[in-house]
């Protein structure tokens, strides 16, 4: 049996980016500091969370959360790679946190997009997963209404009122072709206003090749957080290419039991899975099977 690595698995850069910010101020911290926080998980993968927390991270879920720290505890606080809504950086500074910025660059772009465009009088449209800490970041920094779009039956029933001006953005992990059929709605609908393609290139990338490789192959397993929306859109893409795919998040999930007949097994895993556990699988099924 042959087993295929997707070439663009793991870490993207923006999570890699992150993940190191962290680790460079654990470094940096001295002994007697107050403690290191993260808003929010720094990533979606709940082994690099739980490896941080054995480091003394801590994380910090909500301003309220920020706010019962003691004062005398009150250290830094690494914003996520998901990025955060502006009033959360200000809020996080007013109550005495060092604030350290670790927002995915590409994410932070659409920030900077959407505060500008909505300044200028256009109501935003994010294509994207309602809920995503992504998504609720990126309409924080919106001065005008804010809509969601997560599917194309959304994409259908959306209105805009008469000569309401738009911009339409995109959440980075949004799954690109779904981004491009909720455009070419609108477009279709001729809607006035802007499109920016914000999808970012590393998962524009990484879902044409686990496209291609799903359809090569006889098993697919996508490994990723159980909250990682970029590698769920992966599953979900494999899936359509390929029957037997699988969704893990370490080698303990992997259950396989392979009939004779499969020769090829194709592997990829989403932007916050880390090297070694991609290493442990892709070993364990070339031994195994």
């Amino acid at each position: 049996m042959d087993v295929i690595l997707a070439e663009h698995a793991g870490f993207c850069f923006g999570v890699q980016r992150a993940v190191d910010t962290v680790y460079e101020q654990i470094e940096s911290r001295g002994k007697d500091e107050p403690p290191i926080y993260t808003f929010g998980a720094i990533i979606h993968n709940e082994e690099v969370v739980g490896d941080l927390q054995k480091h003394g991270v801590r994380v910090l879920d909500s301003l309220a959360d920020a706010a019962q720290i003691p004062r005398e505890e009150r250290g830094t606080v690494i914003i996520r790679s998901h990025g955060v809504e502006k009033s959360v950086c200000e809020s996080l500074k007013e109550l005495g946190f060092e604030v350290v910025d670790a927002t995915c660059p590409f994410v932070k772009r659409i920030h900077d997009i959407v505060e500008r465009e909505s300044a200028a009088g256009k109501s935003i449209v994010i294509v994207g997963d309602e809920g995503h800490p992504e998504v609720e970041a990126t309409r924080g920094w919106s001065h005008t209404k804010t809509c969601i779009i997560g599917s194309l039956e959304e994409a259908e029933k959306f209105a805009p009122q008469a000569g309401e001006e738009l911009c339409v953005v995109s959440q980075t992990t949004f799954n690109y072709k779904k981004f491009q059929d909720v455009v070419e709605i609108f477009e279709e609908r001729g809607y006035n206003g802007s499109v920016v393609n914000t999808v970012c290139n590393a998962t524009e990338v990484r879902q044409a090749e686990a496209r291609e490789l799903a359809a090569r192959v006889d098993v697919m397993i996508v490994i990723g957080g159980n909250h990682s929306s970029n590698t769920r859109k992966l599953y979900e893409i494999c899936r359509q290419e390929c029957e037997m795919t699988y969704y893990i998040q370490t080698l303990d999930d992997l259950h396989l039991r392979l009939p004779e007949s499969v020769r090829l097994v194709g592997i990829t895993a989403g932007a916050s899975t880390p090297n070694n556990i991609i290493e442990e699988v892709q070993n364990y099924v070339r031994i195994n099977f």
